[in-house]
This record gives structure tokens, C-alpha cells and sequence, in this order.
């Protein structure tokens, strides 16, 4: 009988540890797809810099959207250091907004769309939205994952027992249609990366040939 309470509690006590284990995996999951957010909105800004930089040169920046992308990667940087998540995420999602209009900028000054550095800059913007979108994606989907099993019967309990450690309300990247679809074709050009195998080409039918040369004789 004594067995049987110290196999049950071992059983116990062993499923709080491995489903422990498992949110603490799900929430680490979570943290570095939010590092790899913030890789992309500070590589997407510093392309914004060099892009305004050469873009002065061509327009009255004073009077141009992206001056507004100054300010609102300020304030996003600002709600960052204040814990605001909500606010930073809506002045980076403004920032994204802007980035896929870039093209309609770049149409109204005939001499900028021939400066091959500003191309150049355009298009990186444009790869970085991409990416962002991807990585906005799995993050999201990391998030339904860690809510969907700490809502679970059993792994409820073990939030609830250590709920400082593994009790947390991630708020969600907001995806605009256009960040869907941007995420949908960065995963295509990955795809289309490879190259496709290439079909054996058709051999001559031997059979005809032996009988051409019978008529032949």
C-alpha cells in the first residue's frame, strides 16, 4: 500500500515538473520570437535613415510621410522603455504602413526613382516588411500555442500553483491584410529558391527504329 502512494505521488509530483518544464519552453519560445521582431523594426529603421538621408536630396522631407516615421519610431522606442506594449506596437504598425506606400513616394519624384542607392534602399525596406511580417506571424502563433495549453485541465493547475512564473498575458501583433500577404510571399521566394529537378529526357523508341530498318531490307 505504501508503494502504491509513493509510485502515485512520484507520478504526481513527475507530471508537474514535465508539464512545468513544457510552459517555460512554450513562454522562452514566445521571448525569442519577440528578439527576432525587434531584429527587423531596428534593421527596418536603420534602412528608413539611410533611405531619408538620400531622399533630402530630392524632396521637401519637412512636408513628406517619412518624417512622421522619425516620430513614431520615437515614440514606439518610447512606450518600449515604459513597458507600453500596446503603443509601441501601433506606432510600428503605423511605420508599416508607410513602408508599403514607399512605392507611391518614390513615383512622384522621376529623378529620385533613377538614384540606384534609393532603389536599392527601397527594395531592402520592402524585404524587411516581408520579414517582419513572418516573424509577427510566429509570434503570434507561439502565443495561441502557450494559451491554448495553459488551458488545459490539468496544466491550469500547474499555472495556477506557480503563477508567477508561468501566468502571462502576451499581447498579439496586429497583421494587416497586406502583412499577410507579405508573409505568404516571403514564404514563397523561399520556396522558389529551389531549384527544381530537372525531367530525363525522352529516350528514342528502339523498337521503331528496328523496325524501320526491316521495311528498309
Amino acid at each position: 500500500m505504501l508503494i502504491a502512494i509513493i509510485v502515485i505521488i512520484a507520478a504526481i509530483v513527475g507530471y508537474f515538473i514535465f508539464t512545468y518544464n513544457g510552459l517555460i519552453a512554450l513562454i522562452e519560445t514566445i521571448k525569442n520570437n519577440a528578439k527576432q521582431i525587434d531584429i527587423q523594426l531596428d534593421r527596418r529603421f536603420k534602412v528608413f535613415e539611410s533611405l531619408i538621408s538620400v531622399v533630402k536630396k530630392y524632396m521637401d522631407y519637412e512636408k513628406s510621410t517619412l518624417k512622421e516615421v522619425v516620430e513614431l519610431r520615437n515614440q514606439a522606442e518610447d512606450a518600449k522603455g515604459k513597458g507600453d506594449a500596446q503603443t509601441r506596437m501601433h506606432a510600428e504598425n503605423a511605420i508599416s504602413k508607410i513602408a508599403s506606400g514607399i512605392n507611391v513616394v518614390f513615383e512622384q519624384y522621376p529623378d529620385l526613382k533613377a538614384n540606384q542607392n534609393a532603389m536599392q534602399l527601397q527594395e531592402e525596406i520592402v524585404n524587411t516588411e516581408n520579414k517582419l511580417a513572418y516573424s509577427k506571424q510566429a509570434f503570434n502563433d507561439s502565443i495561441e500555442t502557450y494559451n491554448a495549453k495553459k488551458k488545459s485541465v490539468f496544466p491550469s493547475m500547474v499555472v495556477k500553483a506557480f503563477a508567477s512564473n508561468l501566468d502571462f498575458n502576451f499581447p498579439y501583433w496586429q497583421l494587416e491584410e497586406a502583412d499577410v500577404k507579405a508573409k505568404e510571399a516571403y514564404t514563397v521566394n523561399l520556396d522558389d529558391d529551389k531549384a527544381p529537378a530537372e525531367e530525363p529526357e525522352p529516350k528514342a523508341d528502339d523498337s521503331n527504329n528496328d523496325k524501320d530498318n526491316a521495311d528498309k531490307s
